[in-house]
């Protein structure tokens, strides 16, 4: 009984003294990666893009006002009545009124593309020896 005894501790001691590939950081020795078929390709839906645009735009349009001006007369002496000042015309322009507008405008429209997923991080390679 002493002998199984004797040899069943030494195994565990020696079990407990040689180093693992657990005991050395490296739990995923023996494991291999996932496959690519296993992540199949993602859809990404890109919404559509908008920008606003200022547009200066024509409010009134220019136009011609006509001040028509009568003659003016005097009586110089009681019995004369003279033209002081001739009928006149006197045009005043207006120029056109214009104003900046704002507007949005789609610059890219909806879209959707796949891309393809890789294995997440925690399957990358930690073991320097047999690369898993």
């Amino acid at each position: 009984m002493s002998r199984v005894f004797a040899a069943l501790s030494a195994i565990s001691i020696l079990a407990i003294a040689i180093p693992t590939a657990a005991s050395a950081g490296c739990y995923s020795c023996y494991a291999p990666p996932p496959c690519g078929t296993c992540y199949p390709p993602q859809r990404v839906v890109v919404p559509p893009q908008y920008r606003t645009v200022d547009e200066t735009v024509m409010v009134a349009p220019g136009h011609v006002v006509a001040h028509r001006r009568p003659a003016q007369y005097r009586t110089v002496m009681v019995p004369k009545t003279v033209m002081v000042a001739p009928a006149s015309v006197a045009y005043e322009r207006v120029p056109a009124r214009y104003a900046t507008r704002q507007r949005t405008v789609m610059v890219a429209p909806a879209r959707s593309y796949y891309v393809q997923r890789y294995a997440p991080a925690y399957y990358a390679p930690r073991c320097g020896t047999c690369g898993y």
